[in-house]
């Protein structure tokens, strides 16, 4: 490999250790490595192999969309592949995620890229989206956070915009920082220029109702003319060491009542669909 070569991946591998806030022993010593022997990599001085620009990457932990680069700039062929997610050789993810979503139902659920983009959900979330006042928002390629704080989108059905804007942010915010991608960054930024309340200055805001510590923060929208409110808590499931890098960046977003009346609210609605297509 020439040095050309070996002063690209170098670079890298610091501003990948840097953004861990690593220093160079603490992440010779995780990976079982010399501190000089990194040293020399970062500045150029020594050519990594491909097994050891792996091997950094795992400890740093590195998105596999990522791991391909660096490889790239080690003068190695990638080793993960990407595919849509409608290719045969994702049959069996794709049936897993299909009986995830179906099976979370009456609940919502819905599957999003690592741009948070929709790519699938399940019958629960068409009511959801149907508070959506901007149809633009829905034009596809959707994105849930952009419909989730846009003023157009859940922003203004939303009674705890506040609460859930905040979270919606941080997660973000975390994302940004680990996976160091430009996208995510650029959308951050589009979600902070929206306004930090739907309805101005906080006139016409519900009030929040007086209720038990939460156990996570949840989403809660109003829907109807009156004033009723489905309540949910969240969980995020993603699949398990994945090698393949469309199934590393796709993750589950289930939906959960928080109380017993959303969970009523919701089977009612789901026998209504059960109803409207017999």
């Amino acid at each position: 490999m020439n040095s050309h070569r070996a002063a690209a991946i170098g670079p890298l591998i610091r501003d990948w250790r840097q953004q861990r806030r690593l220093s160079q022993l603490e992440l010779a010593l995780e990976a079982e490595i010399s501190q000089k022997h990194l040293s020399f990599v970062e500045s150029g001085r020594s050519q990594p192999s491909r097994d050891m620009v792996l091997l950094l990457a795992e400890h740093l932990g590195v998105p596999l969309r990522e791991r391909n680069t660096l490889l790239l700039a080690a003068g190695f062929a990638p080793v993960y592949l990407e595919r849509a997610l409608e290719d045969p050789a994702l049959q069996a993810a794709k049936a897993a995620i299909d009986l995830i979503l179906t099976g979370h139902e009456p609940y919502p659920a819905l599957a999003v890229d690592r741009h948070w983009t929709l790519l699938a959900a399940n019958a629960a979330v068409a009511p959801l989206l149907a508070l959506v006042v901007d149809a633009e928002l829905l034009r596809p390629p959707v994105n849930v956070l952009r419909l989730a704080l846009h003023p157009g989108g859940l922003a203004a059905a939303t009674v705890n915009f506040d609460e859930w804007r905040a979270h919606i942010l941080a997660r973000l915010r975390q994302q940004v920082r680990i996976a160091a991608d430009p996208v995510l960054a650029d959308l951050l930024a589009e979600l902070l220029a929206y306004p930090a309340s739907p309805l101005g200055s906080g006139s016409g805001r519900v009030p929040m109702p007086v209720v038990e510590p939460a156990i996570a923060v949840p989403l809660r929208l109003r829907v109807g003319d009156g004033d009723g409110v489905l309540s949910f808590i969240s969980t995020t499931t993603v699949f398990g060491t994945p090698v393949d890098i469309t199934l590393s960046e796709l993750a589950l977003e289930t939906f959960f009542p928080a109380d017993a009346a959303t969970g009523a609210a919701l089977r009612a609605l789901a026998q209504t669909r059960r109803n409207d297509s017999d």
